[in-house]
């Protein structure tokens, strides 16, 4: 069997959450979707569960971070081009998200924007040139130290 992640996220509004989440690409699951909760698929093994605020403390007893204040996590997903991000997180903040919450990185073989949710959580949207993925972390070292 392979393996899936399920990515868990409070959220507040569950439907501007659920809006946010679709214009990034993913599609709901019903089977997993109620008013406390909405199951996202993003691909077939990686899903996003936007829970309420009261169905996430029932899976910890942790107090729930407040995303704008502090960051708690990256959530980085890839794009097929360029346009490609930027047309994401035009549609991210069409959605009610806030662009470029960190500085464009733009290093010629990898692109990348980041979006903050309804919530906070910080999304980057990101490109990296077929040739350049093959060859690693050296082609984006190799291009970061000639800007």
């Amino acid at each position: 069997m392979s393996r899936m992640i399920f990515v868990n996220l409070p959220v507040s509004d569950l439907a501007k959450s659920r809006a946010f989440v679709e214009a990034l690409g993913a599609v709901n699951e019903p089977k997993f979707t109620d008013e406390t909760a909405a199951c996202m698929k993003l691909c077939d093994s990686i899903f996003v569960m936007l829970l309420t605020h009261d169905k996430f403390r029932q899976f910890t007893p942790r107090p729930i971070a407040d995303a704008t204040a502090g960051s708690e996590v990256l959530l980085c997903l890839s794009s097929d081009s360029r346009e490609s991000v930027d047309s994401t997180v035009e549609r991210a903040v069409t959605a009610g998200g806030a662009a470029d919450i960190g500085p464009k990185q733009d290093y010629g073989v990898m692109y990348g924007r980041s979006v903050a949710d309804p919530d906070g959580h910080i999304w980057e949207i990101m490109w990296m040139d077929p040739a350049a993925a093959e060859r690693g972390a050296e082609a984006v070292q190799d291009a970061t130290s000639a800007i």
